[in-house]
């Protein structure tokens, strides 16, 4: 079974953004910390702080966003591999999915 360059990429970015998402887990999710900023900007009444709060959410649902976008990935990987019935690559990549889809909630 080979893995052409582009699979072999997929899957050590894959590798590396499992691991750097294990810190989502220690704090709120990007989704929820990006509503409660919103909010706070939404509540604000000064500009500076409107704008404060409306940047934080921003990079949360941006961070989540991609999370979404690597989990789609990953979810399409499985499909593939699933298709050509490469069972533990198939396997991987749907563990792949969950892990970013658990970090964008």
């Amino acid at each position: 079974m080979k893995l052409n360059n582009m699979k072999l990429t997929g899957l050590c970015a894959g590798i590396f953004l499992t691991f750097a998402s294990f810190g989502t887990y220690a704090g709120e999710s990007h989704i929820a910390q990006a509503i409660k900023d919103a909010e706070a900007a939404a509540n604000a009444t000064e500009g500076k702080i409107i704008a404060e709060h409306a940047e934080t959410a921003k990079t949360h649902a941006k961070v989540a966003d991609e999370h979404l976008d690597a989990g789609i990935k990953s979810l399409n990987d499985a499909i593939e591999s699933g298709k050509l019935r490469h069972a533990d690559l198939a396997k991987k990549a749907a563990e792949e999915a969950v892990t970013h889809l658990k970090a964008a909630q």
